[in-house]
Formats: structure tokens, C-alpha cells, sequence
């Protein structure tokens, strides 16, 4: 197994150009076979920005003109949340191949509008997931499937993150949480968490989502930090309707169960809180904490830390493309998964082989936040899960995706 940028040249375009759109953008500039020939932004300074990072590339404020140029063949969506579906449709129709950044979806249709749009134009639409190729994450996948877990029997994952500056001064820093949070109230961000999860459990490939329920605590946080950071303003008077905690529980058709947390409006450092459950072991991502029957100590109240053991497990473990990756040179952010996401998704439209997250993991993934909006908006009902794959998910045909990428 090795990494390259080998590939037939690819020329694509870029649109939205905030904090995550540009840090993107960086790391494909400086991919070989990757041409970006387009960028597009609302804001005409962000797209000033974007020409800096590629100065070959032609800038627009609307992304419909991107759609229109015959030479881009793919296109990459790091836009708000609300806006990630429609683009991707229009894009899908206009012939271009999706990369898609993460996100909730606004409603279960659009999400079944996308699939169809899939089906009917043969496109491409992938989303950018990049915790599904952490480092950790794909070690856990590596030991998932030799066993070392037995048979899983619950995950967890959640989205801590202290993101009360930059919410609530959204509206200064041209940041869409902010009316998200203030006009929704639901698992707003679940693809962090849940994407690694659909890999442990293989969901769409033997195994779904049944159904899920969630609640919400009560919206305090944030609405004080706005009190005392932005007094005077409308802000400080204005209702928060996203809960401090939001807690998701998703029953699956093997029998597992799925616990998510969004946690973004109360003090707290980050973390995605993985933790996988087996009949021979455990992994707590906080803490680094394993345990596997017969190779782990096991004391009552024992724990292996793998920080204090020289992290043996994980590294022995390691996940074949990332040994790739070590010899390769690991580059872009969050520890280098950024990279392997992109180019997941490039190789995937070079050599025309299904990428490792289709549109129909996409869906399965975006469909939670509506979902869980309308849960909680029930006081905790169970709502069902759609099957996107209309079925097919019944057959576990190995690996998703082609190549060193899948999943």
C-alpha cells in the first residue's frame, strides 16, 4: 500500500470560502494532480482570499457560473450547513462530481431529493467526513475486524466543543452557527461522532439505523455568555432554542445500540468521546482507555491507559493506510485526516470507482439532525430512520469504496 498524487489531473472548483473552505483549499493546492480552477464565495473578500490561495483560479460570487464551466469536473461545498444540499444537487445535475463538507441536513426529503439525484445523473457525492480516517478511529476499525472486541454491542460518540465565541459572535464573524442555534434545537452536528460509529457497526453494509430518540436540556449557556458578552445588543435578549446538551440514542437492526452528545454552549475541552463496547473489550477515546480480554491486564478497576503504555495497542493496530501515510508524510489539518478524506474522494473521480462514503451514507448521516429535531420537539419520541438504500443495505459486500481509501 502506497500514498501518491499519481492521478490524472483533476480540475475542480471550491465553494465557500470561510475558515474550513480555505484550509481546504490549502491542502489541495498542494496536491499534484489537482488543479483548482474555480472558487466562489458570497462575500467578495473571501473570494479575494480564495485567488490568493490559488492565483490560476477565477473568482465569482456565484457559484451557478462555476456549475456552467465545462472544464471542472468536480466541485468542493464547504458552505452553511442549509445551503450543502441544494448546491450539491444543482451541482450533481450540471454534471460535476460532489465532494460535500460535514453538516446536518434541514429535512429528511432533501436528503431523499440528494439520492435520487445521485441515482438519475450517476454523480458522485461524497461527504468529507474526516473522522472516519483518524488515526485512532481506523485502528479501531483495524481491531473491529480481526475480532479484538468480539461482537460490538454499543458506541458512543459526541461533539464536545467550547463554541460559545464563535456562535455568539456569528453574526460579526460571518459565521452560520449562530442562527442555527438560535432557531433550531436538535443534534445539530452528528457526522464527527457518527461517522467512525457507521464504520465499527457497518452500517449500509449488513446492519442500519432503526430508529432514534432525543432530548434536549434546557438553552442556558450560550444565552449567558451572550448576556454578558454582547450587552446591549439584540442578541442578549434574544431566545436560544438549541439545548446546552443534546443526547441521542439510535437503535440499529443487529441489536446495537448508539449514544450521541452535542455539546457546544457550556465550558468544557474538546473531544468526540468515541467509545466502543464488545463482548471481549472496550475502547474509551477520553482518557485512551482499552481494555481486551486476554491481552489487557484486568484488576478490578483496571484500566490499560494507552497514553501510559507507550499506546502499544494502537500502534499495533495501526491501520495499513496509515502505516502509508507515516511513510508518506503526514500534511493539511486535524492530524493529517484531512488529507486522507480529500484524497478519498479525488481518487474516487479520477478512476471512476464508488467513493468509500456514497451518497447514501451521506444521507444516512445528515438525515439525524431533522430527525433528532423532531424528537426532541416530541419530548423524546422515537422517530424511524429512513433506508436510503432501499434495501440493499441487507447485503454486507465487504469493503466501501475502491483502493487504499475504503472503508
Amino acid at each position: 500500500m502506497k500514498i501518491t498524487e499519481e492521478g490524472r489531473l483533476l480540475k475542480a472548483g471550491v465553494i465557500g470560502l470561510g475558515c474550513r473552505g480555505i484550509s481546504q483549499m490549502k491542502v489541495l493546492c498542494g496536491m499534484a494532480d489537482v488543479e483548482i480552477a474555480a472558487v466562489c464565495d458570497v462575500y467578495e473578500d473571501r473570494v479575494q482570499k480564495g485567488m490568493e490561495v490559488a492565483p490560476h483560479a477565477v473568482g465569482m460570487q456565484d457559484y451557478h457560473a462555476m456549475l456552467a464551466m465545462p472544464e471542472i469536473e468536480a466541485v468542493f461545498i464547504f458552505t452553511d450547513w442549509i445551503s450543502h444540499i441544494p448546491i450539491a444537487i444543482e451541482a450533481m445535475r450540471a454534471g460535476k462530481e460532489v465532494g460535500m463538507e460535514v453538516g446536518g441536513a434541514t429535512s429528511v426529503e432533501e436528503c431523499w431529493a440528494m439520492v435520487h439525484t445521485a441515482e438519475e445523473t450517476g454523480r458522485q457525492c461524497m461527504m468529507l467526513e474526516n473522522c472516519c480516517y483518524g488515526a485512532d478511529e481506523m485502528a479501531v476499525i483495524n481491531m473491529i475486524r480481526q475480532g479484538k472486541f468480539g461482537r460490538v454491542v454499543h458506541c458512543e460518540g459526541a461533539y464536545g466543543h467550547d463554541l460559545r465565541d464563535e456562535i455568539g459572535n456569528g453574526d460579526i464573524n460571518r459565521h452560520y452557527r449562530q442562527e442555527n442555534f438560535l432557531h433550531r434545537n436538535g443534534e445539530l452536528y452528528p457526522t464527527h461522532e457518527l461517522g467512525p460509529i457507521a464504520q465499527y457497526l457497518r452500517l449500509g453494509r449488513g446492519n442500519r439505523m432503526l430508529s432514534l430518540c432525543s432530548m434536549a436540556s434546557g438553552a442556558f449557556g450560550l444565552h449567558e455568555w451572550l448576556q454578558e458578552n454582547r450587552p446591549g445588543t439584540d442578541l442578549a435578549r434574544a431566545q436560544v432554542n438549541e439545548g446546552d446538551i443534546v443526547t441521542t440514542l439510535i437503535s440499529c437492526a443487529n441489536g446495537e445500540t448508539i449514544v450521541l452528545s452535542h455539546d457546544c454552549t457550556l465550558p468544557r475541552p474538546y473531544s468526540r468521546r468515541n467509545v466502543v463496547r464488545g463482548t471481549k473489550g472496550c475502547w474509551y477515546e477520553d482518557g485512551h482507555m482499552m481494555l481486551i480480554e486476554g491481552e489487557t491486564p484486568q484488576p478490578e478497576n483496571h484500566w490499560t491507559h494507552v497514553a501510559e503504555k507507550d499506546e502499544r495497542l494502537l500502534k499495533e493496530y495501526r491501520h495499513p493506510l496509515w502505516k502509508a501515510y507515516d511513510e508518506f508524510g503526514l500534511r493539511g489539518g486535524h492530524d493529517g485526516m484531512d488529507y486522507l478524506v480529500l484524497r478519498a474522494f479525488i481518487e474516487a473521480v479520477q478512476n471512476h470507482t464508488p467513493a468509500p462514503l456514497d451518497v447514501y451514507d451521506t444521507a444516512m448521516l445528515m438525515c439525524v439532525t431533522p430527525l433528532s429535531e423532531q424528537s426532541v420537539a416530541m419530548g423524546g419520541a422515537p422517530v424511524p430512520i429512513p433506508d436510503f438504500t432501499s434495501g440493499r443495505w441487507i447485503r454486507d459486500n465487504g469493503d466501501k469504496g475502491v483502493g487504499i481509501y475504503a472503508l
